[in-house]
Formats: structure tokens, sequence, C-alpha cells
């Protein structure tokens, strides 16, 4: 059984994962990062969600001489040219402050119409191999933003975004719900056959 390590110390991201490995029959070994404690974290330097990704799983896969896989996403809004996209996590200045990035892209939204406030999650995983293969693909959720914020599930910009085809935000979903349409879960879903050509 070939061991694959995931760059996130996020146990919700790692069970994800591993749960769709396991339903697509590749039974891989996967562990996160803190199974590596001593690896330190990959600065992202990269101006893609991909590069990012590739930054983080080649840099994993180098350290462990492991299989890895990482992914980046954000939150892209259209009237704003694909901001704040890469910075989404840092968007107010201070990285993970999820409710100023909220409050600060509400502000930046106040006057733009319903008819203009498009968005997409966007997700890029990669899957790096520690003889430099690489591999990228990537996942989308798309929807508007709501003017306000709406529900406690999820993290991020979940209270803003409403999906396509959904009278409900991103965090008004279970997490199975959530799982089934997200970004990271079609992105994860878009690796098994990548996983299955170069591990077997």
């Amino acid at each position: 059984m070939t061991r694959l390590i995931l760059a996130t110390r996020n146990a919700g991201k790692i069970a994800e994962l591993r749960a769709i490995l396991a339903d697509a029959g590749l039974p891989h070994d996967l562990v996160g990062a803190e199974a590596y404690p001593d690896i330190p974290d990959v600065k992202e330097t990269g101006t893609t969600f991909a590069e990012n990704a590739l930054l983080k799983a080649h840099a994993l896969a180098s350290a462990t001489g492991l299989p890895a896989v990482a992914d980046d996403s954000g939150l892209c809004v259209d009237v704003l040219g694909g901001a704040p996209g890469i910075f989404s996590a840092r968007w107010s200045g201070a990285h993970g402050d999820d409710a100023a990035n909220l409050r600060l892209l509400l502000a930046q939204l106040a006057d733009i119409g319903d008819e203009h406030r498009g968005a997409h999650f966007a997700c890029a995983a990669a899957l790096a191999l520690p003889d430099g293969t690489e591999r990228v693909v990537e996942g989308r959720l798309t929807g508007v933003l709501c003017h306000d914020p709406v529900g406690t599930n999820g993290f991020g910009y979940d209270p803003i975004l409403q999906p396509e085809g959904y009278d409900v935000t991103c965090a008004q979903l279970t997490p199975e719900e959530k799982n089934a349409i997200s970004h990271r879960g079609k992105a994860f879903r878009e690796l098994v056959p990548v996983v299955r050509e170069l591990l077997g």
C-alpha cells in the first residue's frame, strides 16, 4: 500500500480525500502533514492556485520521499476581476481572519446589484512525486454573492456564496451536502484517475 501525504493539518480535509480515494477503490495510506511535524510550512508565492498547490506538493514530496497532494483554493468575484483569488485568506490583511475578510469584501460590493454579484470558489489540487512528476486538476463551485452572511456551517466565505441552483448559502448546507458540490470535492475527485495512473 502506497503512503500518500496531504499537505494540510485540517482533519476534515484529510477525511474527505481519504473517503474519495476509498470510494474509488484506491486503498492508499493517506496521512496529513502532522505525521511529519519537522517539515516547515511552505510559503505560497505562486500567482495562481495551481502554482501554489504545486509548490506545496513538491516541497512535501521532496522532504518526505513520498507522493504528495496539496491544494489551494479561494473565492473569485466576477466584478473584481477574479479577486480576492489567491489572496482570499488574507484579503483584509490578517491571514485567516474570516470575519474581517467577509466584512471587507461585502463593503467593497455594497453598491453592486444582484445581477452583477456572480462569483465562484476555485480549487487546484496537485499531485507531486519525489522524482518531479506532477499533475494538477481543478474544481469550481459557481454561484452568486449575498448582501449579508447567512448560515453557521463551513468557514471562510461560505456564508455569502449561494451556489447555482440553490436558495441557501454554502454555510447553510450540511458538510455532506457541501462536499458533494464543493470546488475542493470536485478537484479531489478529478485527482482519482491521476492517482490511479501514477500510483496504481
